[in-house]
This record gives C-alpha cells, structure tokens and sequence, in this order.
C-alpha cells in the first residue's frame, strides 16, 4: 500500500509541477502494478525494473539520432562541431555524461541504498528547477565520481 501512495505523491506533485514527462512515467507504472495486482503477476512490473532503463535509452538515443535521419545534422556539421567553444564543450560534456551514465548503472546494483537518494534528487531538480527526469542515471555517474575521489583520499 505505501508503493501506492508513493507513487500517488510524485504524480500529484509532478502535476502540480506540470512536468508531464513525471507524470506519464507514474501513471504507467501504477498501472501496471494494479495489472500485476489483478493478474497475481509481478512480472510485469519486474519487467520494467529490469529491461525499463534499457528501452529507454534506446528510446532517447533514437530521438537524438532524428536530426540526422531528417538531414538536420549532416558529417559537415559534426565536423564543425570540433570548431568552436561551444562544440568542443558539448563534446566533452556529452563524454563525460556517456561515462557518468555507464558508471551510474552498476554502482545502482551494487549499492541499491543510493536509489532512493537518487530518486529525491532527481525529483527536486525537476518540481524546483524545471528540469527533467533522465537525472538518476547520470546523477548515480557523478555519485560514482564523488565516491571514488573521497575514497582516494583517503
């Protein structure tokens, strides 16, 4: 029951918020906990947690990859990119996120306790700051960074 009126609070606050990306994702997955209720199957919800984040990134990196299917982005200006301040800064940002992003996951299974901080995080920065929920991933990279520069120093 506490899942339940869990997931009710991030949708009421993700609709006070107006963030409509929050709101789709927790009107999802609430239903398909009630179908797993219904049908005495939590495979379906399990199935999201595993196989969830996978589908997503291939969704999102497909979007990425629209202005180069409708000729938006042509190799002329990926070429140009390298030329300028802005280019070689999205480059290195977009590096350090694709890193961010592959350390992120593992520390994710292998320090499930972070999850919830995540969680909170991400959903502050998006009901506070207008941002958007692809943050637990690559804020489970940057936890990685920050944990590995305390352990080092140590």
């Amino acid at each position: 029951m506490e899942s339940y009126i869990t997931l009710g609070l991030v949708l009421l606050l993700s609709i006070i918020g107006h963030n409509m990306t929050v709101v789709y994702a927790a009107i999802i997955i609430l239903v398909l906990k009630i179908l797993s209720q219904i049908t005495s199957q939590p495979i379906i919800v399990d199935w999201m947690g595993g196989h969830g984040l996978q589908l997503g990134i291939i969704i999102l990196t497909a979007a990425v990859l629209v202005p180069i299917a409708n000729g938006t982005v042509t190799i002329a200006t990926m070429i140009h990119s390298f030329k300028s301040v802005a280019g070689v800064v999205a480059i290195v940002a977009g590096l350090l996120a694709a890193i961010a992003g592959g350390l992120g996951v593992p520390l994710m299974q292998e320090n499930p306790d972070v999850i919830p901080a995540l969680i909170i995080g991400t959903m502050a920065g998006v009901f506070f700051f207008k941002g958007i929920a692809v943050g637990p991933l690559i804020a489970a990279g940057f936890t990685y960074f920050v944990l590995a520069i305390i352990q080092h120093s140590k």
